[in-house]
């Protein structure tokens, strides 16, 4: 594989569907070149989503998030499977509100012969919409005081094994009948895979290729207690060959690859294993076989019938109880001819009812019939809607479209039905697919492809007063969203805190709007005014047991001096004066991260705490304490800054009852016992650095100005810190 040819690396790929030695060894004894037809394919169906999705979604939400402030949803996205998603979604919902119930009348009849309980029929003609007509067919039947069998019809009849298991069936299975959303599902299953317990969980082909160990594969179940009977009995009967399915050419079907328990995989784990695992042995039994009887009678003019099922052979059905043919009470030994005592007939009232919302295997049958998103990213467009705020799921796992999905689909329509229809979205797949195949130039299709959605952007950014002739029904202006909260810099009104997501504030008077740190809490902060901007400071703060620090709302999304980004509060402010700043309340480095700065929050007394700026790191110190205060003055051993502390002469714990000190919070021996490290509760993604990272010790490079940067760890202390992560 190392050898080169015209300095030329060569690649190779390894195929294989399940992470066990046999397949993984077969693979690397049979590598193959990449298929670069495939590649492409890909690389275009990435670039057209990505580009499409990019154009469409910037514009739609710095539009309507400017306008509108109950939208209850941080990104309002446009994606080209995405949005025929919710257009299914929305379509039903359509169907439900327009549908205006009829009422219809049926004829119940109830027949019996000798002691024998009733019988109901069924009436023939099903149903009318004219009482009168009913009525007239009830007086017809009613005339006669017998029933006279026209016919006794009996047919044997199978349900047949289910198909090999491929992604989309499994999805259904696991969101209709074991209640897990598509997401979820693919994220056990991939878990699954990954430890050796299931095949590749992402396949089309529903046909186990030829050389398919399925005897091995079935043996390995035979002592788990729920199926062990049935696996036996097929291993010492012989199995049956599996229903012919179709094969995509990409993986073999979802099967089990080893025995497993439900402690070893826990709760979902163990329930998609069980139904992947009972789904293969259904593939391999026999038909399940009832006897269906059919009862025909005639009173007086009107027909009707009855019918039940008798089982001759559970089949498969043994291993998937769920699709077994219901117990019925038998129906009576008769023959044609025989006559039966009317015991009553009855015109019943009834109304037509809507359809109910979508659940989700019925979307994912929806967007497999339409082409719509593959069998490996069916999930992620469904847990998108979910996300984004279009659908919400309800009982049942249905789909409910919310006021925003509803908007943004008859918008759609109104502009531009294609953007929402999934037409355009399946000849752009089957495009795709014809690059796979190397029937299709792949510039070709990309080009032609953006050339159309171009011309559709212009077009939609051109007619998207449409969309808001909608949205100003549905939704309130932003002026009249949120309560007062601080004062605007430029106008020193005050400005709306608007809560629902993305929070931000709004000055209506300037008609501008301030982005703020999510997923906290805001409030004002000491009616404190930054000296840049004169834009009042609010607060952000996860919670009593988290971070919290102040926000210049201007200084957030127009940061003052180039070493700062976007999205940064005053803990990262590098102005060299002001008293909320990094240079002001900056005391060491994080003893987790590498680039964050230990800042102290002033406000947190009297439980006082400092709090990394870029990861989630919290150290607790001098509870009980009167004040504290960062000093100007730096350690001499790792240049962190001196923090001054006043106790209160009753509760302190300095030596001689003394009230005042003034040290390193990492060197100071006084200090030692105050000092206490905790993980935040964060949830904040602006805080960009990630989980602290256990044991990190390298070399500190604070960034903050005027004499505190650098600031080294002293190895003592930060030993006995690091302590609290083992």
């Amino acid at each position: 594989m190392n050898k080169s040819y015209s300095n030329d690396q060569s690649v190779y790929r390894a195929k294989f569907s399940s992470i066990t030695d046999l397949d993984i060894c077969n693979a690397m004894n049979r590598l193959g070149e990449p298929n670069r037809n495939e590649a492409l394919s890909v690389d275009a169906r990435q670039e057209l989503d990505l580009r499409i999705g990019c154009a469409f979604t910037r514009f739609q939400t710095k539009y309507f998030q400017g306008k509108y402030g109950n939208l209850d949803s941080s990104l309002i996205s446009f994606g080209p499977c995405q949005t025929p998603t919710l257009g299914f979604c929305v379509e039903r919902h359509d169907k439900i509100q327009s549908f205006k119930p009829e009422t219809y009348w049926v004829i119940q009849a109830k027949v019996f012969k000798g002691k024998d309980s009733p019988l109901t029929l069924d009436w023939d003609r099903v149903r009318v919409f004219d009482r009168e007509v009913g009525q007239m067919f009830v007086n017809l039947a009613k005339v006669a005081r017998e029933a006279k069998v026209e016919s006794v019809s009996k047919k044997e009849k199978a349900k047949q094994r289910p198909l090999a298991l491929n992604t989309v069936e499994m999805l259904r299975v696991a969101s209709s009948a074991l209640g897990m959303g598509p997401q979820h599902t693919m994220q056990i299953a991939e878990r699954l895979y990954t430890q050796g317990y299931i095949s590749y969980p992402r396949t089309e082909t529903t046909h186990y290729p030829e050389n398919f160990d399925l005897k091995g594969t079935l043996r390995q179940q035979a002592n788990n207690p729920y199926w062990s009977d049935s696996v036996k009995t097929l291993l010492a009967e012989g199995i049956n060959r599996p229903r012919k399915g179709a094969d995509a050419g990409d993986h073999p079907p979802i099967t089990p690859m080893r025995a497993a328990s439900e402690s070893e995989l826990g709760s979902d784990g163990w329930r998609l294993y069980e139904y992947i695992t009972r789904h293969f042995i259904a593939t391999i039994s026999h038909d399940c076989k009832y006897l269906q009887t059919t009862i025909s009678f005639s009173i007086n003019t009107e027909s009707f019938s009855c019918s039940g099922k008798t089982l001759i052979s559970t089949g498969y059905t043994e291993v998937m109880p769920w699709q077994g043919i219901p117990l019925e009470e038998a129906l009576p030994v008769c023959e044609r001819g025989d006559s039966f005592t009317v015991d009553e007939v009855k015109l019943q009232e009834k109304q037509t009812s809507p359809p109910d919302y979508l659940t989700e295997a019925e979307l994912i049958t929806l967007m497999e019939k339409h082409g719509i998103g593959t069998d490996a990213s069916i999930p992620v467009h469904i847990n998108n809607i979910c996300q984004r705020n279009y659908v919400t799921v309800e009982n049942g796992r249905r789909l409910k479209p919310t006021n925003l999905g509803i908007v943004l689909v008859h918008g759609y329509y109104k502009i531009d039905a294609e953007l929402v229809l999934p037409t355009i979205r399946s000849a752009v797949e089957k495009q795709l697919n014809l690059i796979a195949l190397g029937k299709a130039n792949f510039h070709q299709v990309l080009q032609h492809t953006l050339d159309i959605f171009k011309r559709k952007f212009h077009y939609f950014v051109d007619s998207i007063a449409g969309m808001d002739e909608l949205m100003e029904v549905s939704f309130s202006p932003i002026a009249a969203t949120g309560k007062p909260l601080s004062r605007c810099g430029k106008c020193h009104r005050f400005m709306k805190y608007i809560q629902a997501k993305p929070s931000r504030l709004h000055c209506s008077h300037c008609d501008e709007t301030y982005s703020l740190p999510q997923n906290g809490a805001i409030k004002l902060y000491k009616e404190l005014r930054c000296p840049l901007d004169e834009f009042e400071l609010v607060l952000w703060t996860s919670g009593s047991r988290g971070k919290s620090y102040p926000v210049c709302p201007y200084c957030f999304s127009n940061p003052p001096f180039r070493d700062m980004k976007k999205g940064m509060g005053c803990n990262e402010c590098t102005h060299p004066s002001c008293q909320h700043s990094l240079n002001s309340l900056g005391i060491g480095q994080c003893v987790e991260c590498e680039n964050g700065v230990l800042v102290f929050d002033p406000t947190s007394g009297p439980k006082w705490r400092m709090a990394c700026n870029k990861c989630n790191v919290v150290v607790h110190f001098f509870e009980h304490a009167h004040k504290v205060q960062v000093s100007a003055e730096s350690c001499e051993v790792c240049e962190a800054s001196l923090v001054a502390v006043d106790f209160n002469k009753v509760r302190s714990p300095l030596p001689d009852s003394e009230t005042q000190h003034a040290g390193c919070v990492f060197c100071d021996s006084v200090f030692q016992d105050l000092v206490e490290l905790k993980h935040a509760t964060m949830r904040h993604p602006m805080h960009r650095g990630g989980g602290a990272r256990r044991g990190g010790r390298g070399r500190g490079r604070g960034r903050r100005p005027g004499g505190r940067g650098n600031p080294k760890k002293p190895k003592d202390k930060m030993a006995a810190l690091a302590a609290y992560f083992v």
